[in-house]
């Protein structure tokens, strides 16, 4: 009799190494151990490719200013695992740091729209940002409401309301 292993069996070790290998870059990253960080998440990638790991080695690029490998990286996030909305965000920002008010817009929505994000709040408050540089302050306070109903004490954001508020009395 001939015994196949099946898929889960076969990816249950690498997935458990690509995590550990995750946690440890993360805790480098949290330490400001930026190169050390982009060491362990591309080995965390290598092991075991997760949305999250692209996500957040993007995240540290951007730490260094590197945005096109940033973007390169949720791109690469979102090829893995098209419904976790950090790497929509996470390009819009990007894209922000950059000076683009405009192609942003996009990408913060796709965020908005995605199935498996913890905090909806964040593409809310860019989208607040956005319209407040581009001088339409009932959307940006309209989104910045919207990121304080998503999360009540987002000081930023109820910061920016009352900016905004303010100029419209």
């Amino acid at each position: 009799m001939f015994y196949e292993e099946d898929d889960s069996t076969r990816t249950e070790e690498p997935r458990r190494r690509a995590v550990e290998l995750f946690r440890r870059a993360y805790e480098a990253q949290s330490e400001k151990r930026y190169e050390e960080a982009v060491e362990l998440y591309r080995r965390s990638i290598e092991t075991y490719p997760t949305a999250e790991a692209h996500t957040f080695l993007g995240w540290v690029y951007s730490f260094e200013g590197r945005y096109t490998e940033a973007i390169d990286e949720c791109l690469a996030a979102i090829r893995v695992d098209a419904t976790f909305g950090n790497p929509y965000n996470d390009i819009g920002s990007y894209l922000i740091a950059q000076g683009d008010l405009w192609t942003c817009v996009r990408w913060f929505r796709r965020a908005l729209l995605a199935p498996r994000y913890e905090s909806y709040a964040f593409p809310h408050f860019n989208l607040g940002r956005v319209y407040e540089q581009r001088h339409r302050p009932l959307d940006a306070a309209r989104h910045y409401g919207l990121a304080l109903e998503e999360e009540p004490g987002f000081t930023q954001a109820a910061k920016a309301l009352r900016r905004v508020q303010a100029r419209l009395n």
